[in-house]
């Protein structure tokens, strides 16, 4: 760990100290190359930073400068999520959450808590549940809804967004019947009688979402907009949009077009949207101030690991002859992802088990040089279990694997049932990925998981619960170091976005993007890192959140 020098204001020769403002007083960290760097202030104006220093005796006196007392805090650069939901996000703020229930009956109750006059609203949303932490570890059904709400419709993703749940109610209103056949890259799960239990895997989730009143793009944009005033707060400054559609794009370009967007936003397009086409013709949508851009998209090559849609090469150790789901037939998948790369996005394809990774892998490795794509830094995203055979090949194909630590300490007390133990030697492989000189894009995918990207930082460090557990961590060879943890978080989490001479470090030239934080991120207790507060976070030299 290295001390800064003083910095000139190389980039205010002519205008002084004009619009300057310095953060003083601070125990500043910043990743720089392949070192992490301190420094006690940092001056920025009109959006960029202007002047890192070391010792408070070297601050330039002006009358023009606006001077800001850190008071011995931490401060960081603004942390980035390389893949979350952010609408999804907003939406779990206005509707019922369900993480952390405990059984059906709890999530039942729960639902009826948060909509108290349930005759106001057409229908009853919300997500979270999870059945792997429920007693019975068996999927619920439309009987414990209907009892509850007779009349009512009711809609609950799973806590990964792969499964949902719906009462009779709501069934009707879609048509489902016991005659509805499942469709390709989904699952309505039925009863011995055949009759559908209320619960819809992948792509059959559809057959629901359809028969609910979409919101407007205003109505999407306020809630876009809350979502990041509440990521501000919880310290990011930029998240990677994982799979948005046209009207979504549309919601964002109206909020930044009246700059009102609270922090930076890198989008992908969903590959699934009805206008997915129209949006690869139209092409990248950039920003000088990065504020909003969207030169990627989001594909999903299968499900999740705790509904048992990830794609697996041999069965699920827990259901026999049963490998997942692919979300494409494979001929339908190469042809998605050629067309992304031939209209020069950059390809972020969702691969959970190891059959879906081969696949994606297999894809990259003959599609890159057809369309001499290699430079638009494909990714695959989740990346979650691996054959030991295919790790080497992000490398070698120059594939960023884009992870989420805490899925790892969530997935803990299931991954063995569903996968084995044997393949675990490939499962949130962070440490052996690493090792073979790969950059990790890290962040949470939430609202799957939370937020808040400290207990992300936490879970890569320790591969521990917030209880401590397991003692030395889950698979703790998979750990990752405190710089590790931080760069994944910051500069190669802005790498993956083609950003990362904007942001992901604080130096100068680069946008005042950084947060105030009451821990020392390399001294603190590590089981506590996740207990960080965030006082104060800047993006674009704006003070968009401040706890005073």
């Amino acid at each position: 760990m290295k001390k800064l020098s003083a910095v000139l204001f190389a980039l205010l020769p002519t205008i002084g100290f004009a619009n300057t403002q310095i953060i003083h007083n601070v125990n500043g960290y910043t990743p720089t190359k392949n070192e992490i760097h301190q420094f006690s202030a940092v001056a920025f104006a009109n959006g960029k930073i202007t002047a890192l220093y070391q010792d408070n005796s070297e601050l330039p006196k002006s009358d023009d400068i606006t001077y800001i007392d850190g008071k011995g805090k931490t401060l960081l650069p603004g942390l980035i999520d390389a893949h979350g939901h952010v609408l999804g996000y907003g939406l779990g703020i206005s509707r019922v959450n369900l993480m952390g229930v405990t059984s059906e009956l709890e999530a039942v109750k729960k639902v009826q808590a948060f909509y108290q006059d349930p005759s106001q609203q057409s229908w009853l949303l919300g997500r979270g549940w999870n059945q792997v932490i429920w007693p019975s570890n068996s999927f619920p059904t439309k009987a414990s809804l209907d009892k509850a709400f007779p009349n009512t419709p009711v809609w609950l993703k799973r806590v990964d967004g792969h499964a949902g749940w719906a009462n009779t109610a709501a069934l009707k209103l879609a048509g489902i019947k016991a005659s509805t056949i499942s469709p390709s890259g989904g699952e309505i799960i039925k009863d011995n009688n055949g009759e559908p239990t209320g619960v819809f895997i992948d792509n059959a989730m559809y057959l629901i979402d359809k028969a609910i009143e979409p919101m407007s793009v205003t109505q999407e944009a306020q809630m876009l907009k809350q979502a990041m005033n509440s990521l501000a707060s919880q310290g990011l400054t930029s998240v990677h949009d994982a799979g948005i559609s046209k009207q979504t794009i549309d919601a964002y370009q109206l909020l930044a077009s009246h700059n009102a967007m609270p922090i930076r936003i890198y989008a992908m397009a969903d590959a699934t949207d009805k206008e997915f086409d129209s949006t690869l013709k139209q092409g990248h949508i950039t920003s000088d101030i990065a504020d909003f851009v969207m030169r990627s998209v989001k594909i999903s090559a299968d499900g999740a690991l705790g509904s048992r849609g990830a794609a697996l090469h041999k069965s699920y150790s827990d259901k026999d002859n049963h490998h997942g789901l692919l979300l494409h037939e494979p001929e339908a998948l190469t042809a998605l992802i050629e067309k992304s790369m031939q209209a020069g996005f950059q390809v972020n394809t969702h691969a959970i088990g190891d059959k879906a990774n081969t696949l994606v892998l297999d894809n990259y490795e003959t599609l890159m040089p057809k369309t001499k794509t290699k430079a638009l830094r494909h990714r695959v995203e989740h990346a979650q279990i691996l054959q030991l055979s295919d790790i080497p090949r992000f490398a070698q194909l120059g594939v960023i694997p884009s992870m989420q630590a805490t899925h790892a300490t969530s997935d803990k007390n299931m991954a063995e049932d569903r996968l084995g133990k044997a393949r675990l030697g490939g499962a949130y492989a962070w440490r052996k990925l690493l090792n073979t000189g790969v950059k990790i894009a890290n962040g949470s995918d939430f609202p799957v998981e939370y937020a808040n990207p400290f207990y992300g930082l936490h879970a890569a460090i320790t591969r521990q619960d917030h209880n401590n557990q397991p003692l030395g961590g889950w698979l703790e060879k998979e750990k990752m170091t405190r710089q590790e943890a931080l760069v994944s978080f910051t500069i190669d989490a802005a790498y993956a976005g083609h950003q990362e001479h904007q942001i992901g470090s604080i130096e100068v030239g680069k946008m005042a993007d950084f947060i105030l934080v009451d821990k020392d991120f390399f001294k603190a207790d590590e089981t506590t890192l996740w207990q960080t507060n965030v006082s104060k976070t800047w993006v674009g030299g704006n003070l968009v959140h401040s706890q005073e």
